[in-house]
């Protein structure tokens, strides 16, 4: 979607053509930043394309592009099979109330667990393919010829026999009043010109010349500002505030409250609503969980340990018997703590309620959720409202499963009929009312016999349940969470594990505080991978044997993780001496339908510094769409996963989480990015995710790797906390 400056709108140009055609549908999609005229409505090929007159190809998206790519590499997949130019390839997002109206034609709009193009893998290209028969089948029957006579390149039909071409523009009209076709045979990817290649992204030059209008720019006429403050302790809610000790404040045109737990100014400045809300005098009511502490949380989770019933995510053979009879019995015990997404842009959405419709403007990761969120807020059915996607600064999950902004911005444009009214959440309400990565402890123990093989392994983890807080719908029958087990799995397509041990029991007991989890990028494969792979190192250390050498005994049944793993330790030199100071270490996992896997090089000074030199990164995610943009998005990962194994930690006093900003909870800094290598090896006959899966080996491969260099273990991140000199 090409989105112009943020001044004046217009509400034709995102409403225009929004009425249904006897053969087609013309659909204006363009959310309302610029004043300019809006473009004549130009009739669908289908839901998929728009071919103009000037031979601009309108490819619709309906997931959603935060950074990742995701845009570029679903347009590749269309314009591959439609045959067109891709110089002339602009995009746009459809709306969850125009997906509602056409019985979800587009299909699911949620964008997270690196789903966006392997989940619309096919439908986008079969959408592709059908619009250019159409196309194709109209320029036949204006030449009075077979279709399959006819060729297409670059936008351009043509019928070799007879000498005549045509463009894809000047035939889309009379294409647009076919039926479509019902048999659409795809491209072999072997095949691909467009996609597989790595072209450069859709929306690189808008984000590089200022043009990229993200929520926080939205501009509405006659629009005001909103600034919030939520009760701090989840659970809690507004006792009493003091309206009058801020309406005179400059700019204050409205106090309200929001519904049980918060509080909101409304000015004609952000800035001033934001200072007024945060003079405003308000009285919480914290409730019992304004006791709970870390300390607390922490007691609760290693009670789990011990437990006598858990969820079995994965069992095979007798591990009791096999611990029992064991020559030697290896056990650690780890702990994760929560973590917040700390996206570049806080939580904002614009919304304007009337008692006919409401609408919203707002990043988010699932229209159809945020349709959701408006119409419950709203006190309207999800046909009376509209959500209008704007590209995000940041969702690693935040923006997805939950929509509290969405819905305190519509209640907040109820207290004020038919005004426009813009939430932005500040850094501070951004960072303590997050959906934080769920904290977990796991112990382990692993039987080794007398030739150091392992013979069993219990892994028992302990804590929050993502899906029992946040969608409680999709919890098994029994109750189970299968995201707790993420890279553990025991077979499958999405996150099996690696190893095959005759004796095996990973189990959950879930324990839930009150502090709400969300899906963080990466999700439960980061602390499985942590718990998995760094002990896995630890009992080849005490088998005495080399940790690649021990995987690979493990490995034999699983090829794709056994190759990520090689690859790794061929470019890294595993079986070469190091540099002076320099040392190694290794992981892998499966996650998100991708095979993964890392080697780190690090030193550690005699103060303890450590230095991460060196990543080589391996990934099979079956197909590759854009090489390129895969690249970056491992490297991304790395930054991301890093941050987290080196800085990351919220902690709770008085019920609260107490990191506010970056000042208490940093993120990696330039100087400290290592060097990252990508391996891309996609082994075909299937599509894995690439956005999240390499985050979870970044903190095992650089722990294990620590532990070469110290002699130390590190068991609990952040890596902060831990004094890395030798004893």
């Amino acid at each position: 979607m090409t989105m112009g400056s943020p001044t004046t709108p217009t509400r034709r140009r995102f409403l225009a053509g929004a009425a249904a055609t006897a053969g087609a549908f013309s659909f204006g999609f363009h959310v309302p930043f610029g004043a300019q005229a809006a473009p004549a409505p130009t009739p669908e090929v289908n839901a998929w394309v728009v071919v103009r007159p000037d031979e601009t190809v309108v490819i619709r998206i309906a997931r959603s592009e935060m950074g990742q790519g995701t845009l570029t590499g679903l347009a590749q997949l269309v314009a591959e099979e439609l045959g067109c130019d891709w110089a002339q390839v602009t995009t746009e997002y459809p709306t969850p109330g125009q997906n509602l109206a056409r019985q979800r034609v587009w299909g699911d709009f949620s964008t997270g667990g690196s789903r966006g193009i392997r989940e619309s893998f096919v439908a986008v290209r079969r959408g592709g393919a059908a619009a250019r028969l159409m196309l194709v089948a109209a320029a036949a029957q204006d030449w009075g010829v077979a279709p399959g006579e006819c060729q297409v390149q670059k936008g351009v039909i043509t019928h070799p026999a007879s000498g005549r071409s045509t463009t894809f523009g000047k035939v889309a009209a009379r294409a647009a009043t076919l039926e479509p076709p019902k048999e659409i045979p795809l491209k072999d990817p072997k095949d691909w010109t467009i996609a597989g290649q790595s072209l450069k992204r859709l929306d690189t030059a808008a984000k590089l010349d200022g043009s990229q209008v993200y929520g926080q720019d939205l501009r509405l006429d006659g629009m005001l500002n909103a600034a919030i403050r939520d009760c701090p302790v989840p659970g809690g809610q507004v006792k009493s505030f003091d309206a009058r000790a801020v309406s005179g404040m400059p700019g204050v045109r409205k106090v309200v409250q929001v519904g049980e737990s918060g509080v909101a100014v409304i000015a004609d400045t952000f800035w001033r609503a934001k200072t007024a809300v945060e003079a405003l005098p308000v009285v919480w009511d914290g409730g019992p969980n304004a006791s709970v502490s870390s300390e607390t949380i922490a007691a609760t989770l290693k009670a789990g340990l011990d437990a006598e019933e858990a969820f079995v995510g994965n069992k095979a053979g007798d591990v009791r018997s096999a611990l029992h009879s064991a020559a030697k019995l290896v056990e650690a015990t780890y702990a994760y703590p929560f973590q917040n997404h700390a996206t570049m842009e806080p939580m904002n959405a614009t919304a304007r309620w009337t008692p006919e419709r409401c609408e919203v403007w707002t990043p988010t990761q699932n229209g159809e959720a945020a349709l959701a969120a408006t119409a419950e807020a709203a006190g309207l059915s999800p046909r009376q409202c509209e959500v209008y996607k704007i590209h995000l600064g940041g969702g690693f999950g935040r923006r997805g499963a939950t929509h509290d902004w969405v819905r305190q911005a519509v209640l907040i444009a109820r207290e004020m009929p038919g005004t426009p009214i813009k939430l932005i959440w500040s850094r501070e309400e951004d960072m303590t009312h997050g959906r934080y990565h769920p904290v977990t402890q796991c112990r382990m123990r692993a039987a080794l016999d007398a030739e150091g093989n392992l013979t069993g392994l219990h892994m028992r983890i302990s804590g929050q349940s993502i899906l029992a807080a946040i969608v409680p719908g999709r919890l098994g029958p029994d109750g189970k969470d299968p995201v707790t087990f993420q890279g553990l799995n025991p077979g499958g397509a999405e996150a099996a594990i690696g190893y095959t041990i005759p004796n095996l029991l990973i189990d959950h007991a879930m324990r839930n505080p009150h502090i709400i989890p969300g899906f963080w990028r990466g999700v439960n494969t980061n602390p499985n991978a942590i718990y998995l792979e760094c002990f896995m190192d630890e009992v080849a250390h005490a088998a005495g044997q080399d940790p690649l050498a021990f995987r690979r005994k493990l490995m034999a049944n699983h090829p794709k993780h056994l190759a990520v793993l090689n690859a790794v330790a061929e470019r890294i030199g595993w079986d070469r001496t190091p540099p002076d100071g320099v040392h190694r270490g290794l992981a892998q996992i499966m996650g998100f339908g991708s095979y993964v896997a890392a080697a780190a090089e690090v030193s550690v000074r005699d103060d303890g510094t450590l230095k991460i030199h060196r990543i080589v990164a391996a990934t099979d995610p079956g197909v590759a769409v854009n090489p390129q943009q895969i690249a970056a998005q491992v490297e991304g990962s790395f930054v991301y996963g890093l941050s987290a194994a080196l800085y990351g930690e919220c902690t709770v006093k008085d019920g609260r989480i107490e990191q506010t900003n970056f000042d208490t909870y940093p993120v990696l800094r330039m100087d400290e990015m290592p060097a990252v290598e990508t391996i891309l090896m996609p082994s075909g006959g299937f599509i894995g995710g690439v956005g999240e899966p390499t985050i979870a080996v970044a903190a095992p491969a650089v722990l294990n790797a620590v532990f070469a260099a110290t002699g130390k273990r590190v068991r609990q991140i952040p890596l902060k906390h831990t004094d890395l000199r030798r004893a």
